[in-house]
């Protein structure tokens, strides 16, 4: 009975769509780039670095040039992402300064009682993988457990990591935990340890032997505690997995991308006779940019553009190896990124690492339109039309409904989703978007609205605050890697800072009472919306705690033992790509 319960409700889609071209239900093919910049690519604007493939995609489908990330860092962006939600629904934005999973052994993840649409469509008979950066957790209280891993949410097929790709996985390249440094306060303790001083040879205060060489061992203890888990951290973080085994522990990066593209192909192949779903989550171009021997020194960029152009490459064999399996015509593709580029990335060479945010303001861990403005680029012959750009307000969350819909699942009634059904916008069958609000988080915290009200091509803006840039006449946050949410790294404003981001979209000049005759109305209607979201938000255990992130030794993944810093090479995609290598 199981594989005759989405006939009714796929038979009301086809009915609805017939004049479409829609006879089946079509494959889906997810490719998501890790820290891209909307401006990286040729179809959006970049004249200078070469992407063919993507821009091809462009060509023949649909581009959307407003299309919106979640939020403006990895983990809250793919958990909204998978689930159509916002992330604090989900409990997977963090109240604190740190809004991401660092360690594998940390107890977060995306919570099993999500629905993600990989989790929805498999019901239906499709075969599900994801390939590549996973980061939504592993484990929650032993090392085998699993309960965040893929296979969790619905995908069958799993080849990738588990964490994110870092510097700390390239020898040679430096440490992201060395941006620590960013974080303590050397004034404070200069002033204080120099106030101890002073107080002792004046004999206002005594420091007995003890007690100063009890603070040195103290010292000692801690430098050398963070020496070890520099050092082990690749070992621990950097590995591979095929399902639920590690293949590869720490993994070599210059090939990943390959291997990764080899695997996609292989599930292709295996599954072209059956409906299945395909989601390719690059692990470039994140922070420890790589690329492969035969891409190096290929733009005009340096390495991260040399990156650019492989997944580039990467796209182009996925649509090839669709065209050769005959499934072009019936499968929807769709192309983006998690959020805007890295623009605080240097290297440890000096060579700036960070993508191109185009005219648009700031990056990656912001919510001015850099770091959440990203490409949106969907392909579906004789269903899409080609060449078609949208300017409409979307969100990565409709890829949620979108694909429940078209595959003839049921969307979820028991929770809410903040996604909506991209189809019929797509296809023209509609102007404008249903987003009429769109709420932009900075971890947990309300940063700021889009409001694109009714019969209007308006977009306004209000930010409640903003981060601060350092140097103040730059758009990043260089003294800490990446901007933060909470005080004191950011300004608050009361009133909010408001935008019309249909005449200022690089928003440059904050409108006031005397330059729009509208600003206080327009706040009133955020702030009555900001009411409204707010009291649809229900309260969840918070996945990306202090608690949940640190490490713990008992969930550490390990392919051989700890005493062996969990070494091993058995990954048959290392050899095949070498042979391939080889033979070029």
């Amino acid at each position: 009975m199981k594989s005759f319960q989405w006939i009714p409700c796929t038979l009301s889609l086809l009915l609805c769509t017939a004049d479409a071209g829609i006879g089946t239900r079509p494959n889906f093919v997810f490719m998501m780039v890790d820290d891209l910049g909307i401006g990286d690519l040729g179809c959006y604007g970049n004249t200078t670095l070469r992407t063919p493939n993507i821009d091809r995609l462009a060509l023949e489908g649909v581009k959307l040039t407003q299309h919106i990330a979640a939020a403006p860092l990895c983990t809250p962006s793919r958990a909204a992402f998978l689930t159509g939600r916002y992330p604090i629904r989900s409990g997977m934005a963090a109240h604190g300064q740190m809004g991401v999973f660092l360690f594998s052994a940390s107890s977060g993840g995306l919570p099993q009682e999500e629905i993600t649409f990989a989790k929805a469509v498999k019901v239906q008979g499709y075969s599900t993988a994801v390939i590549g950066k996973w980061h939504l957790g592993l484990n929650c209280e032993d090392s085998s457990d699993h309960c965040h891993h893929p296979n969790s949410h619905g995908f069958d097929y799993f080849y990738g990591t588990i964490m994110t790709h870092l510097r700390d996985c390239q020898p040679g390249h430096g440490s992201v935990l060395y941006n620590v440094y960013g974080h303590i306060p050397f004034k404070p303790l200069s002033i204080g340890l120099v106030s101890l001083v002073v107080l002792h040879i004046r004999g206002m205060l005594t420091v007995s032997r003890r007690v100063f060489f009890s603070f040195l061992i103290l010292v000692g203890l801690v430098l050398s505690l963070f020496g070890m888990l520099v050092y082990t951290f690749p070992n621990l973080n950097c590995f591979v997995m095929r399902g639920t085994e590690i293949v590869e522990q720490p993994y070599i990066s210059e090939n990943l991308t390959q291997r990764m593209t080899s695997e996609a192909i292989e599930f292709l192949e295996r599954n072209s006779k059956t409906p299945f779903l395909l989601f390719f989550s690059f692990i470039q171009v994140h922070t420890g940019v790589f690329a492969s021997p035969l891409f190096r020194g290929r733009s005009q960029h340096g390495l991260y553009g040399d990156a650019v152009m492989e997944v580039d490459w990467s796209v182009g064999q996925i649509m090839q190896t669709l065209e050769r399996l005959n499934l072009k015509d019936n499968t929807l593709v769709y192309m983006t990124s998690d959020q805007g580029p890295h623009l605080e990335e240097i290297s440890v060479h000096g060579e700036m690492h960070g993508g191109y945010s185009g005219i648009y303001k700031a990056g990656k861990s912001t919510n001015w339109e850099g770091g959440i403005r990203i490409p949106g680029i969907f392909r579906w012959p004789g269903v899409l039309p080609a060449g078609k750009v949208i300017d409409e307000p979307t969100s990565n969350m409709d890829i949620f409904p979108t694909v429940l819909n078209l595959a003839g699942a049921s969307i979820p009634d028991d929770r809410v989703i903040d996604g909506r059904d991209l189809l019929p916008l797509l296809q023209g069958q509609v102007e404008r978007s249903e987003h009429e609000f769109l709420f932009h988080y900075c971890n947990a915290e309300l940063n700021a609205v889009r409001w694109h009200p009714p019969n209007s091509s308006t977009i306004w803006k209000a930010f409640f605050f903003t981060p601060d840039f350092h140097p103040e006449n730059s758009s990043a946050c260089f003294h800490t890697h990446v901007c933060f949410c909470i005080k004191p790294f950011v300004t608050f404003h009361d009133p909010p800072l408001l935008y019309d981001l249909s005449k200022d979209p690089t928003e440059s000049t904050p409108l006031s009472p005397n330059t729009e005759p509208l600003f206080h109305s327009v706040l009133e209607v955020i702030r009555a919306a900001v009411s409204r979201h707010t009291q649809s938000l229900k309260p969840v255990p918070v996945q990306v705690s202090p608690l949940q992130i640190v490490w713990k030794p008992w969930l550490q993944p390990c392919c051989s033992s700890l005493s062996q810093l969990c070494r091993c090479e058995r990954d048959h995609q290392i050899e095949k790509v070498q042979d391939g290598l080889q033979k070029e």
